[in-house]
């Protein structure tokens, strides 16, 4: 009964991958992430399952995966210090109308997504925005400067 090992060990490495890839990528899904996904799905449940294609391995892998995530979420609103570890933190990109290229690079937003991002929520310029956020889940968050 290696099944749970291998769908903990599995599941704790797609998630380390998800982590890795960053948060904007995650959600900005083009056709062909969409296809990886699926293709990354079916290689995850070749390699949990191998040959078992019982019923009974089937309901141990999926209990072992609905514990796993119930675990991490438990452990995400229980322990702050795992809540910066499972979810990250989200990551000032603008301050006062100044790109902070350090955090752009390392997120990897060029200009031109952090422009049409900006231009989809009606700012057409950076210098309208005193912050703008990457948050956790990937979108940016503008808050504009006050009209004085």
């Amino acid at each position: 009964m290696d099944l749970v090992p291998r769908t903990v060990v599995i599941l704790l490495f797609v998630y380390l991958i998800a982590r890795s890839v960053g948060k904007r990528e995650l959600s900005t899904l083009e056709p062909f992430d969409l296809i990886m996904l699926v293709v990354i799905g079916d290689l995850v449940q070749q390699g949990i399952t191998q040959n078992d294609d019982s019923v009974t391995g089937t309901i141990v892998v999926l209990s072992t995966l609905a514990l796993v995530v119930v675990g991490l979420s438990y452990l995400n609103l229980r322990a702050p210090s795992a809540r910066k570890i499972l979810d990250g933190e989200p990551v000032v990109l603008v301050v006062a109308g100044d790109m902070l290229e350090g955090n752009m690079r390392r997120e990897r937003i060029t200009t031109e997504d952090l422009m049409a991002e900006a231009r989809q929520q009606q700012l057409s310029s950076l210098d309208e925005v005193q912050w703008a956020i990457l948050e956790t889940g990937g979108k940016i968050s503008f808050i504009p400067k006050q009209q004085s």
